[in-house]
């Protein structure tokens, strides 16, 4: 589905009406421990039990945490909205768990995006107004065929467009959203629209997927999305964290694999691709992409298990 010209030309002026993003440089605090915990992996037996404790801890919006390789620790991220009682619950979830977490903060606060790569707007049907962006067009038995986007988009609008308050075009349908917990979403195609195979490179040219699979630590992917591409094109990084537990205001997701790449509200959705290869959908991340930043995403091969879709 390529977008036209008038629908590059609102995305950037729609982005203040998304919701912003979580913030993404991190600063060890005073007084958090330095010394290195001895034989701490990701795979270790009290790697796993860090993070079983963490996730099952009470919710504490505006942290985020996953094993950290380098260090060999759980490293959990606080946001400037965690002080006070936060900070002192949070302070009493990690204390038990010792030298295995390593806290930091970041300077800005966490959450996630609400605004494949092409946009898609809320409907005239829905009364509202917002944007996401599309990932990846997708097929299944018996079904229409239809587009897997972010949870917290298909959550809240369950009617989606091609233009700002256009005719429907998708409709997410019964039990097609899932957040939080997972992040992800599946809108049935209600009308005749062009919707290959394929990520909008913004260039004048895409990028076609044929497959889909987990991405690796340490791999270079590439995302597009409908706030940032027009005007940066699609961006690209470095895969530097699997398994990562996020809690945004909204709720907690897990599984999440972090990146180096930046995104802007209304990039929320849009597609994460390695070759012709769909890896995952954008969730939530910091910064911009005239600064830097860093983006969760929620893999894809669970949201296409999810609703029994393979990429077409």
């Amino acid at each position: 589905m390529q977008r036209s010209a008038r629908l590059r030309r609102r995305a950037a002026a729609l982005a203040a009406a998304a919701m912003a993003a979580l913030a993404a440089v991190a600063l060890t605090p005073a007084g958090a421990a330095t010394a290195r915990p001895a034989a701490v992996r990701p795979g270790d037996a009290r790697m796993d039990a860090t993070m079983a404790a963490l996730n099952s801890s009470d919710l504490i919006p505006g942290t985020a945490w996953g094993a950290d390789p380098a260090t060999g620790r759980v490293v959990v991220t606080a946001d400037p909205t965690v002080t006070g009682a936060r900070l002192e619950q949070l302070n009493g979830v990690l204390k038990p768990l010792g030298q295995s977490v390593e806290l930091k903060r970041t300077t800005t606060e966490l959450r996630a995006f609400l605004a494949g790569g092409d946009a898609i707007y809320a409907s005239a049907l829905t009364g509202s107004r917002g944007y996401c962006s599309l990932g990846f067009n997708v097929k299944r038995a018996g079904r229409p065929d239809a587009f897997l986007t972010a949870g917290h988009c298909g959550g809240p609008i369950k009617s989606w467009s091609d233009r700002e308050a256009g005719p429907e075009i998708a409709r997410v349908p019964a039990g097609g959203s899932s957040f939080p917990g997972d992040d992800f979403a599946i809108a049935e195609y209600t009308a005749t629209v062009d919707h290959p195979s394929q990520v909008n490179l913004y260039n004048g040219s895409a990028q076609a997927i044929t497959g889909a699979r987990d991405a690796a630590l340490g791999d270079t992917v590439r995302r597009s999305g409908a706030t940032t591409g027009p005007r940066f094109g699609v961006r690209s990084g470095t895969v530097t964290g699997l398994n990562w537990t996020v809690t945004y205001p909204e709720g907690r997701v897990s599984g999440l694999t972090r990146t180096d790449v930046c995104a802007e509200p209304g990039d929320s959705g849009g597609s994460f691709f390695i070759g012709d290869q769909a890896v995952g959908l954008t969730s939530g991340g910091s910064g911009n992409c005239t600064d830097g930043g860093i983006t969760f995403f929620q893999p894809v091969l669970e949201a296409l298990s999810a609703y029994g879709a393979t990429i077409g």
